[in-house]
């Protein structure tokens, strides 16, 4: 069979996906699953003898690879391969190339599409006691910021209230 992402090589590798309930089986030569992220999906498997004794030699021997070190940080990709984190934000502009496919494999996608932070508020019977006996112009400028804010719980309270000064 054929790879169903070039169309040119044999197939070597299976893939099933699960993505937001959506299903998907991909067939794959070596190359595009290399390329789409698919070929280690397991790297804590690997032989890791510089792991073998841990800690006791990583602070008496020098680094002698020549992995690339974040610049702020200083974690190498073998690092967040076997910690499964990121060590800074400087890492993933440092592992771009190395992280992407990773990430695709994993979400599906490396743009994030989701819900917005929730905004904590100060308590809203404070934001009560400063709207009594405030003017037209204040309600209708504090409306204008809940809205900027994305705060429409407060927006709708203070349009109900620009309506009843108005009436």
């Amino acid at each position: 069979m054929l790879c169903q992402h070039c169309q040119k090589n044999e197939a070597t590798t299976h893939v099933k996906t699960m993505i937001n309930g959506d299903y998907a089986e991909y067939r794959l030569c070596a190359e595009c699953a290399h390329e789409l992220g698919y070929d280690n999906m397991f790297p804590d498997f690997t032989t890791d003898f510089g792991g073998l004794l841990g800690s006791f030699l990583s602070a008496a021997l020098p680094a002698r690879s020549g992995a690339t070190h974040c610049k702020l940080c200083g974690s190498t990709m073998n690092d967040i391969k076997k910690t499964g984190k990121v060590g800074c934000s400087e890492c993933y502009e440092t592992f771009f190339s190395e992280l992407m496919p990773t990430i695709r494999s994993i979400h599906g996608n490396t743009d994030h599409i989701g819900k917005r932070p929730v905004i904590e508020y100060e308590k809203v019977d404070d934001d009560v006691k400063k709207e009594q006996g405030e003017s037209l112009d204040d309600l209708k400028a504090q409306l204008k910021q809940a809205i900027e804010d994305e705060n429409f719980e407060r927006a709708a309270e203070l349009r109900d209230k620009i309506k009843e000064m108005e009436a």
